[in-house]
């Protein structure tokens, strides 16, 4: 998924469906990944896509010891210029009260 197609997705969700909410929000983790979600009704029901955009990982380092008891802790190296981009899909599930994951096999 690139940004152009979300923005394309965006545009032909205002047109056609009832956008219930429409956010956008920074988290720090995995390097600082930003989050961008749209809440709509649709035929299926209260449906939610999500669209994600975090920096690449270059390398892992692990550091440890060989003493017994020691911990073990993994660093995380981030691009400051490459991004990857993901889609996620919820629907509204009624009987759990929460966003259950629509997975893509469902639409074959």
């Amino acid at each position: 998924m690139t940004p152009e197609k979300w923005q394309n997705i965006l545009g032909n969700l205002k047109d056609n469906f009832d956008i219930k909410e429409h956010e956008k929000e920074f988290r720090e983790e995995q390097g600082g990944m930003e989050v961008e979600y749209v809440i709509f009704h649709s035929p299926l029901g209260l449906v939610k896509l999500e669209f994600m955009s975090k920096p690449v990982v270059l390398d892992k380092k692990t550091n440890y010891s060989r003493r017994i008891g020691s911990e073990t802790k993994v660093e995380y190296v981030y691009s400051d210029t490459e991004k990857t981009h993901t889609l996620t899909a919820y629907q509204w599930n009624e009987d759990e009260d929460d966003w259950t994951k629509i997975q893509a096999d469902s639409f074959l």
